[in-house]
């Protein structure tokens, strides 16, 4: 049997991928300006992280322009609302010590 420790998603083990998930799912689309906000990130980082998220299949990505402005929001995909549950679920094992 697995160790509970090897059922961690390694996409999450950065806090700035995990912070990224945690406000998507806490809010039905957000824009990249909000997010960088809410995290306290620079452009680069922020795009760098949402992109290894989007390659992953677990954020998906939308592009408009609202005028002249370019405008980009982010959601969670239904595969990345599952693997971060299971994330969680993992998270909460090894704080209750089960293994």
């Amino acid at each position: 049997m697995k160790h509970v420790i090897h059922t961690l998603n390694k996409a999450f083990d950065n806090r700035v991928r995990l912070g990224v998930m945690a406000v998507l799912l806490a809010n039905d689309a957000v824009s990249f300006n909000e997010l960088k906000e809410a995290l306290d990130l620079t452009d680069g980082n922020l795009a760098s992280h949402v992109s290894a998220l989007e390659k992953a299949g677990y954020v998906e990505v939308s592009k408009q322009f609202i005028g002249k402005k370019p405008n980009t929001t982010y959601t969670v995909s239904k595969e990345g609302k599952k693997a971060f549950q299971e994330h969680l679920d993992a998270l909460e094992k090894l704080l209750r010590g089960q293994a």
